[in-house]
């Protein structure tokens, strides 16, 4: 797959000012808000087609889907806490030099960055799942609906 990192290659972590990884900070704030509203469109998806799933194995299916879904949503979370508290960790650093080291302030965002990019690989794997298993739940129900209605 891709790299979906936000920012250039090389040293631009260790190179970028302040203002420049704040305001790729910023950028993931939106970006995570965005796959939060995602994730529930894509739970609503299910949640709309799981009411008329009538054989066992598609309600496996869907169940497998949902727990991946909640691992995401879990990923999700925890990445867009740790991204809105680190503009404080930031600020502390401009703030006070000595009390928050830089060294560790730029291992931290490189850390977040390399999260970031796995938690939207696996996103993007997630909701691929979630449209092919809807997609075949709705032609092997509707195929079973007509057989049950010609009968």
């Amino acid at each position: 797959m891709s790299n979906f990192r936000s920012r250039p290659n090389d040293q631009y972590i260790h190179e970028a000012d302040w203002q420049q990884l704040y305001v790729l900070t910023e950028h993931w704030k939106s970006d995570l808000s965005f796959y939060e509203d995602d994730l529930k469109f894509l739970r609503n998806l299910i949640d709309k087609y799981f009411m008329w799933i009538s054989e066992k194995e598609n309600i496996d299916m869907v169940r497998e889907i949902e727990v991946s879904l909640l691992n995401i949503e879990k990923q999700c979370g925890s990445l867009a806490y740790r991204v809105n508290k680190h503009p404080h960790h930031l600020a502390e650093l401009i703030d006070n030099p000595f009390a928050y080291d830089s060294h560790k302030f730029r291992a931290e965002h490189q850390q977040l960055e390399d999260d970031i990019a796995t938690f939207v690989k696996d996103f993007r794997s997630n909701r691929k799942e979630v449209f092919t298993v809807t997609d075949y739940l709705m032609d092997t129900e509707q195929f079973v609906k007509q057989v049950v209605e010609d009968k």
